[in-house]
């Protein structure tokens, strides 16, 4: 049978190390819906856990070219990109990354990696990348949207390559597993005001706390972070 945990215990235990989650030390992305797991057990968001404002607001963004001579369009594309890189460097309050989940910086060192596919035209190419900026500071999804807009307009023209931002507004958070300690305080004194409602006779068992921190997205500006739990409150000593 596996062994409950004892509230006594909750938070005494030894967790384990955040190396056993990918992306838990990673700035991950958080769209509309949760992180895909294997377990069924992560497919119920519990009540308790973490809500606050993440770290950065994400725009995916394309530089599209469209010039006859391919070696030539595609030149114009990552100037483009190395112009927009270069700016960002200056400042404006934006940075340039690129990733589908785990996010990492786009550099003058590893701009060319970026891939190129059509543009839904002959003769076209398009390469794809983030811009994010930071919600520290009270900054609304307006006021990050606005300051996303402007650098996209000011990035400088290559011939006929452009820019252009794509999709919905995304979230990303850094190092989510930093707040499992949060989190667990969180669902201990849940754990125990529930227990002591029923009166001192009664104590809980509570399963799944060693499990990686997940996370889902709030609302236009913040995330829910959360571990999967779940607890019984039972008479003592059973």
């Amino acid at each position: 049978m596996r062994k409950s945990i004892m509230l006594a215990a909750l938070l005494l235990t030894a967790w384990p190390a955040a190396a056993q989650d990918d992306f838990g030390e990673g700035e991950i992305i958080v769209t509309g819906s949760r992180i895909q797991r294997d377990s069924d057990d992560d497919d119920v968001i519990p009540a308790i856990g973490m809500k606050r404002v993440a770290d950065f607001a994400v725009q995916q963004v394309s530089v599209s070219g469209d010039t006859r001579e391919a070696p030539k369009r595609r030149d114009e594309i990552f100037a483009m990109i190395r112009g927009a890189i270069e700016r960002a460097g200056r400042g404006g309050g934006v940075e340039l990354a690129t990733g589908e989940l785990l996010v990492e910086p786009l550099t003058l060192a590893n701009y060319r990696n970026l891939s190129l596919s059509n543009d839904g035209r002959p003769d076209t190419d398009r390469a794809t990348f983030l811009i994010k900026t930071s919600l520290a500071g009270g900054v609304d999804a307006k006021a990050a949207l606005d300051r996303i807009d402007a650098f996209i307009k000011a990035v400088p023209t290559v011939g006929r390559a452009e820019m252009r931002g794509s999709g919905s507004l995304t979230l990303s958070v850094v190092a989510p597993n930093r707040y499992r300690g949060a989190i667990l305080d969180l669902v201990a004194a849940d754990a125990r005001a529930a227990a002591a409602r029923l009166g001192p006779d009664y104590g809980v068992h509570a399963n799944g706390l060693d499990r990686p921190v997940l996370w889902s997205r709030a609302s236009l500006t913040e995330v829910f972070l959360y571990v999967p739990y779940s607890y019984s409150v039972m008479p003592k000593g059973r």
